[in-house]
């Protein structure tokens, strides 16, 4: 906490090695909220009541996950503070059984995990607003359907095109800085 606060008071200069401490406690709350609660609570909740069948077993799924998310959150602090390094999950996973699995998890990381986590809440996030703005419709059309196969049609509806340019703009403002990036994600 002291080399936080200190860190503050004295940025390091261009030319001293390391990260620049630029997200206070606030936003890095914020960020591991965004992360662990996301907007999976509003995507999912109907499909859990609809499984469960009650309102209850909903609260018992929630309750049940929060659990495990709690375990989970204390297994990587266990871990964090064995491994004090940049890389998280790369790091543990290479410590743990090889460099290739810290290699391989990286790469599926940047090209499948996080590709389709923030395809996913884009989707969304368009999905939702086409409630407040109906116009934003999945059945209405930038580019018609075109079948390139008998299961298989390429085609953009408005909601996608929103969901596009969601990711272009958050995109966009996390390339102007942390700075900026953690303050957009308030």
């Amino acid at each position: 906490m002291a080399d936080t606060a200190l860190s503050a008071v004295n940025p390091p200069t261009k030319d001293e090695p390391g990260f620049v401490r630029a997200i206070g406690l606030f936003d890095g709350t914020m960020i591991v909220v965004g992360s662990m609660i996301g907007s999976g609570v509003f995507i999912v909740a109907a499909d859990i009541t609809r499984l469960t069948g009650s309102a209850g077993g909903l609260l018992l799924t929630w309750i049940l996950t929060g659990l495990l998310t709690i375990s989970a959150a204390l297994a990587y602090g266990e871990l964090a503070a064995l491994f004090p390094h940049a890389g998280g999950q790369y790091v543990y996973l290479r410590e743990a059984y090889s460099p290739l699995w810290g290699f391989l998890y990286g790469w599926t990381l940047f090209l499948v995990i996080q590709t389709g986590t923030i395809a996913a809440v884009a989707v969304g996030f368009a999905r939702y607003l086409g409630v407040l703005f109906p116009s934003i419709s999945p059945n209405t059309w930038i580019i018609h359907p075109i079948a390139l196969g008998s299961k298989l049609a390429v085609s953009l509806s408005v909601q996608q095109f929103v969901a596009i340019l969601m990711v272009m703009l958050i995109t966009f403002l996390n390339t102007l800085g942390v700075r900026l990036g953690g303050g957009a994600s308030r």
